[in-house]
């Protein structure tokens, strides 16, 4: 296959996709480029049917190569590990929107993989990933419906802006990817810094036309390349009097099942009822129980859909606009820097806070190069949260993912570390779960880090949002059920606190959402989110005065930076002894910011005390108790600070004319100086008559009177820093 390119121009900067030359054994594959960062992504399948599978066996690897931006990878091995947590979202990102673009009785296994190559430092790969996938299948022999345009939308200064650059994204006021079709909105996901709805629904709109762009380009590649779709073996479909036959027996007892009360007792209701279906059944069609059991979970959601769109009734009873019951904790654990339970419904999260130094921030390492985290968010979902038995092992993508989610909808109102020098961990575990336990964990996380008295802007609320459409008509629903989530279209879900939206992220499982359907879904989830903040208030609506006892008690102070090898000392000798000996963390910067942290008050004064000791500095006309180091026949050098020491002139220790310096003080005799000139090259020169009252009748002598300086005039030894720079 001849190389074949398309190009656009977006935000100033050429964008093309380019095939034909490099992986031609893939299904599909596509290099796109954007300035200089380009990402390979293919698209291969498995041409024999999973038609035992009940799901679509989709894979998406998106996996960085370091010499992209021209490192080598940190480590003993030198070479890529497992991905890292960035990678594992953006396959995340990719997976989500391009799923429901598979034909339903599509069961061939299908791998997405994308490799950022080339990264110039300023154009971010993972949208163009995005991008990517849908271009690669496109152009593949592999199923998939309609392309899927796919951009980042930035607002700096109240002007929208498609892929903003890494430095243009560092000023703006959202970070928001969106892919759709240019019709309909398929998947977005975001941050942004407290945003009204409607500055939302405008990026929205901006971003319509440029997707659209994206999807014409992708066209007019398929078009050049010119493949024919694979001509699969479809899922066998359901007997029609098979269908027939369990419909009839379902749909008049399914609606008083659904309405159960309580998530496991409806749930055992319909499988008891499905059972009695396939008991019933079973004579006329004693093969038939999985296409039964397949006919019983379709009647289920069109029940329930139904009972949406005609009666605006939900199975546990609500309106389409209320949110279930709700109940705040905060200081649940005795021991813990902060803690908040947060119960809505049938969904609990249980947030714990921990405060640490700056020792404790994660250290990431990215294309960007290193980087340093002081604020995160790591969510569980263990298996009892659902009442099932699983196998516990590391964290899920899932977890992961919604992790970042509550992660991001926090990060707005996080101080900065100046105003508060904290390393912040959130640790949120989800003790049951029936619908958005990630908006949970944002509210539970909001309240543990009050709750441990970090000053947040605001309190942060999430709620999720839910969809039943037919047609022309639609229901939103607010504050969705597992349930709702499952059988119904869409999970929008969107946080933020009583000024406006700090994170969102929606997927859907149609074709599409139009703009209408995105301003009715905003509108409720603000209703909603400032419904949950109120309850929130009611307990804690502002960070408590103190920190917890048990939390680290944290200083930071400023030396000069030249000397910073002296607190270290050699191999670290120094540093390690003041820590050791007062129970402390010790971090040093190289502009000279020392932070200190103590679990106790007195700890943590004893190392304030020995590091200003070590590094602190002569001020001008302060006074000192000092000690005599060194006796010369012009004076005496006084030691005033662990590692400073100044000259005590002869005609400087007491009124009057001295005759011999060990007449007045001897070596080590403690002396009270003053500090009357710190000279350009850091000596000092020390008073000691100064301090002492003057004798009665005495009269200064002129300067021609005064007695001669007995070093000839030479500032040799005359005192200053003790590392060789008298």
């Amino acid at each position: 296959m001849s190389k074949e390119i398309v190009k656009t121009t977006i935000n100033n900067i050429e964008l093309s996709i380019e095939t034909g030359e490099i992986t031609k054994q893939a299904s599909g594959a596509v290099l796109i480029n954007y300035g200089e960062t380009q990402v390979l992504v293919t698209a291969c399948m498995d041409y024999n049917a999973k038609l035992d599978s009940d799901f679509f066996p989709l894979t998406v690897e998106y996996r960085t190569r370091t010499y992209a931006a021209g490192r080598i990878p940190g480590g003993f091995f030198k070479r890529e590990g497992k991905p890292p947590t960035s990678d594992i979202l953006n396959a995340r990102l990719i997976d989500r929107p391009i799923r429901p673009r598979f034909p339903k009785d599509f069961m061939n296994e299908v791998q997405i993989y994308a490799i950022p190559m080339s990264f110039d430092g300023e154009n971010d790969p993972d949208v163009l990933g995005l991008l990517g996938a849908s271009a690669a299948l496109t152009i593949s022999d592999i199923p998939f419906g309609d392309p899927l345009g796919a951009i980042r939308v930035g607002n700096i200064d109240g002007v929208f802006v498609a892929n903003p650059t890494l430095a243009q994204r560092a000023n703006s006021v959202m970070d928001i990817v969106v892919a759709g079709t240019g019709e309909d909105i398929v998947m977005v996901e975001g941050g942004a810094f407290e945003i009204s709805e409607e500055l939302l629904i405008e990026a929205f709109e901006f971003a319509k036309p440029i997707l659209a762009q994206l999807c014409e380009i992708q066209k007019e590649l398929k078009e050049k390349v010119g493949n024919t779709k694979f001509q699969y073996v479809p899922v066998a479909g359901i007997a029609p009097e098979l269908e027939r036959a369990v419909r009839e027996f379902l749909e008049p007892k399914m609606k008083d099942v659904l309405l159960t009360e309580g998530k496991h007792a409806r749930a055992m209701a319909v499988k008891d009822l499905l059972a009695s279906a396939v008991e019933a059944l079973k004579e006329a069609f004693p093969e038939g129980e999985k296409d039964i059991l397949t006919v019983g979970h379709d009647v289920q959601r069109d029940v329930m859909r139904t009972m949406v769109l005609n009666e605006s009734k939900r199975v546990d009873g609500r309106s389409p606009f209320d949110v279930r019951p709700i109940s705040v904790k905060t200081g649940y654990l005795k021991r813990t820097h902060g803690s908040a339970l947060f119960t809505r419904g049938e969904t609990q999260a249980l947030a714990v806070m921990t405060l640490g130094s700056k020792m404790d921030e994660q250290k990431i390492e990215d294309l960007e190069g290193e980087s340093f985290k002081t604020f995160m968010l790591h969510y569980n979902f263990p298996s009892f949260s659902v009442g099932e038995v699983k196998r516990a092992g590391p964290p899920s993508r899932r977890e992961i993912g919604h992790g970042a989610l509550a992660e991001r909808a926090l990060q707005p109102v996080v101080p900065s570390e100046e105003m508060f020098p904290y390393t912040i961990r959130l640790v949120s575990d989800i003790l049951e779960s029936n619908g958005s336990s990630s908006m949970a964990t944002v509210c539970a996380g909001s309240l543990a880090m009050m709750d441990a008295g970090v000053p947040i802007k605001s309190p942060v609320a999430g709620i999720a949002m839910g969809l039943i459409s037919d047609g022309d008509r639609f229901t939103v629903l607010t504050d969705i059920l597992g349930d709702e989530d499952h059988l119904g279209d869409m999970d929008f879900k969107v946080a933020g606190t009583a000024d406006g939206i700090t994170a969102f992220q929606m997927d859907v499982k149609i074709a599409g959402v139009s703009l209408e359907i995105m301003r009715k879904a905003l509108a409720q989830a603000k209703e909603g989110r400032e419904h949950i903040v109120s309850i929130m208030n009611e307990t804690l609506s502002t960070a408590r005065d103190q920190l917890s006892p048990y939390a680290p008690r944290i200083i930071t102070i400023k030396i000069n930076p030249e000397k910073i090898g002296l607190l270290i000392g050699p191999g670290g000798k120094m540093v390690r002894s003041i820590q050791d000996t007062t129970n402390t963390t010790i971090a040093i910067e190289n502009d000279g910011s020392v932070q200190i942290a103590s679990p106790n008050a007195e700890g943590l004064e004893n190392a304030l005390r020995m590091i200003k000791g070590l590094t602190e500095e002569a001020e001008l006309g302060k006074v000192y108790d000092g000690t005599v180091v060194r006796i010369a026949e012009f004076g005496a050098f006084i030691q005033i600070l662990p590692n400073q020491d100044g000259l005590l002139h002869i005609s400087e220790m007491e009124y009057g004319r001295t005759q011999n310096v060990e007449d007045v003080m001897r070596l080590g005799d403690k002396v009270q100086v003053k500090v009357i000139e710190i000279q350009p090259d850091g000596k000092i020169r020390l008073s000691r008559r100064v301090l002492l009252p003057k004798p009665e009748g005495y009269v200064e002598p002129e300067r021609s009177e005064r007695p001669e300086r007995r070093d000839g005039g030479n500032d040799r030894g005359r005192g200053g820093d003790r590392r060789g720079r008298r």
